[in-house]
């Protein structure tokens, strides 16, 4: 029997990473590392086929290093997948919500549930992943000690759910890009495509502005840019697009042709299919 292919995450098992790669990818291995530049290591070195990697948040924002991770990177992203997040509120046998004195979670976990934790008046520590977390409170077996993750994380390390759905705001998703050693594009005529890019320009009036007219003109919709000074005198920007179309559209490939004359460096991440979640909501 063929051994399967492996899909690396950052985590351990009942991480919503975890949770993604089962729905995205059922038929391939679960591997979890320790950080993302870890995971990012295992497709490069061939150890894992692809990488599950989340990239932003509807509560919390941006993932924290995944946008210094993907320039640097020799992967391409192939695929983008939207992964409901409901948090629960575990704790070890005993505990309640009067004995807890710190909940842990990823520091996008409680990020996204700030309302709970005051209203709680508990100390957050920040962890590594969320489904880590609750390993570390199953561990401890301390009524003062729980943590915010899933409800898959509750069944695998044998916590309890002392409160469940404690998210901010219900309707809270993560978005997770699907990385890869090669460049595979989808067939143009597929359905909608998305295009992720970087692109660098000098810190100076206009530059962003004359850049970005290409895709104003070509009638080419940005669906996400966010900017990072990259060096030490600020007079570097490098910024993170993703483009509504695919490269094979001559309004995008002319829009690409008039960025290069604005910026000092452009990088292609990838292109892939449209996800249905964009249109469902």
């Amino acid at each position: 029997m063929a051994e399967r292919q492996r899909i690396a995450f950052q985590g351990v098992p009942g991480a919503y990473s975890h949770m993604a790669c089962a729905h995205a990818y059922p038929d391939m291995e679960p591997v979890g590392f320790d950080t993302f530049a870890q995971a990012f290591a295992a497709v490069e070195d061939g150890s894992c086929e692809l990488a599950m990697i989340p990239i932003e948040n509807t509560l919390g924002g941006r993932v924290a290093d995944i946008h210094h991770l993907l320039p640097e990177s020799s992967l391409y992203i192939i695929g983008e997948h939207y992964q409901p997040v409901r948090h629960q509120l575990l704790g070890p046998a005993g505990a309640t919500l009067e004995t807890l004195k710190t909940v842990a979670s990823h520091e996008q976990g409680l990020a996204q549930c700030r309302e709970l934790i005051r209203e709680l008046g508990v100390e957050p520590m920040d962890f590594g992943d969320t489904a880590g977390a609750a390993k570390e409170a199953a561990e401890r077996n301390d009524p003062t000690f729980g943590a915010i993750a899933s409800a898959l994380a509750a069944e695998t390390y044998g916590l309890q759910i002392l409160r469940t759905r404690i998210e901010d705001r219900l309707g809270n998703t993560t978005r997770m890009v699907v990385m890869s050693r090669s460049s595979i594009e989808p067939d143009p005529l597929a359905g909608p495509a998305m295009t992720s890019l970087i692109f660098e320009t000098r810190s100076v009036p206009g530059a962003l502005y004359k850049a970005l007219g290409g895709f104003a003109t070509n009638g080419v919709n940005i669906t996400k840019l966010e900017s990072y000074i990259i060096d030490q005198s600020f007079t570097a920007a490098q910024f993170y697009a993703e483009v509504e179309g695919h490269p094979s559209d001559p309004r995008i490939a002319n829009a690409f042709e008039e960025l290069q004359f604005f910026c000092t460096k452009m990088k292609r991440l990838g292109t892939y299919p449209k996800s249905e979640w964009r249109n469902q909501n």
